[in-house]
């Protein structure tokens, strides 16, 4: 897909991101808000080893309670070549990590195909981190270069959907997403320690006053996909950021209420995969973000 009619994302906003930027708000140039080891991943991702992680800046998603805001709006990042972006993912090799975690890159899905295949074999996973509001079309362009994919699914509800991430369509566009996700990578599959070396693992994130649309979305998945083969990782860990301040509702920490009843449906259901204690709930999971593209340890 060429960058002169952008249509990497489920926007397909047209814009000539050679010269100016889309609604992901970034341009041509890749850049990129920290890299470095992530001991946050669920635990068959990051194992001992960390993840090697890359946040890339923008995003097609215009979540309010975004935990990583400023690097979702463009406000912090770092321009790379794409060359200098694969000499990152060896660098993330050499320090141990124990896969390539990309953070939203699908806005720049060509770049950083293009800066995995100057990397040569990594002899690592290639895990795609992303909200899951993806264009299916771009995920196949994908296809050989990411092991795990590691998508949000967010909504059911349109409503929800448009009021806090601008995006009536989210749940379409995410069912499509997961099915393509799901096609290119059907089984897990996992190293003699229990590590995850090919695979999907669904998260969704419980919101305030949400778990009604939780149980919707835990359903549908279930109908249309089944439980079996992936994983899911349900999240307790919303933490209210202060751009939601003017979403009242949403300005709280979720319940222990609200959390036990999306678990009692995922049980319920049969999925297999990972459950948050409470205590989860913190801005930890959070990098130290910088202006410049730090590294991290």
């Amino acid at each position: 897909m060429e960058m002169t009619n952008c249509g990497l994302c489920p926007r397909n906003c047209g814009a000539d991101r050679t010269v100016k930027t889309g609604i992901c708000g970034e341009g041509r140039e890749v850049r990129i808000a920290y890299y470095g080891r992530h001991m946050w991943e669920e635990p068959c991702i990051g194992m001992e080893e960390g993840s090697g992680t890359v946040f890339f800046s923008g995003c097609p998603l215009k979540c309010v309670y975004c935990q990583n805001y400023g690097v979702s709006r463009g406000k912090l990042g770092k321009k790379v070549s794409e060359w200098e972006l694969a000499s990152i993912f060896k660098e993330l090799k050499d320090m141990g990590c124990r896969n390539i975690d990309l953070v939203t890159p699908g806005h720049f899905m060509p770049q950083v195909l293009s800066a995995l295949d100057m990397a040569g074999d990594l002899g690592l996973p290639v895990v795609f981190n992303s909200g899951g509001y993806e264009n299916p079309r771009t995920l196949k362009m994908a296809e050989g270069h990411i092991d795990i994919y590691l998508p949000d699914f967010k909504y059911k509800s349109k409503e929800l959907s448009e009021r806090y991430s601008a995006c009536a369509d989210y749940y379409d566009r995410a069912m499509e997403s997961l099915s393509e996700m799901l096609r290119q990578q059907p089984e897990a599959v996992y190293d003699s320690k229990g590590g995850l070396l090919k695979g999907v693992i669904i998260r969704h994130l419980v919101l305030p006053g949400g778990y009604k649309d939780s149980v919707e979305i835990l359903t549908d998945i279930a109908r249309n996909f089944g439980t079996k083969g992936f994983l899911l990782s349900l999240m307790s860990q919303y933490t209210p950021m202060p751009s939601c301040a003017a979403f009242p509702e949403i300005n709280r920490r979720i319940t222990t209420f609200e959390y036990k009843k999306a678990a009692a449906k995922a049980v319920e259901l049969g999925f297999e995969g990972y459950f948050q204690d409470m205590s989860s709930s913190s801005s930890q999971y959070i990098p130290p973000f910088g202006q410049d593209g730090v590294k991290g340890e």
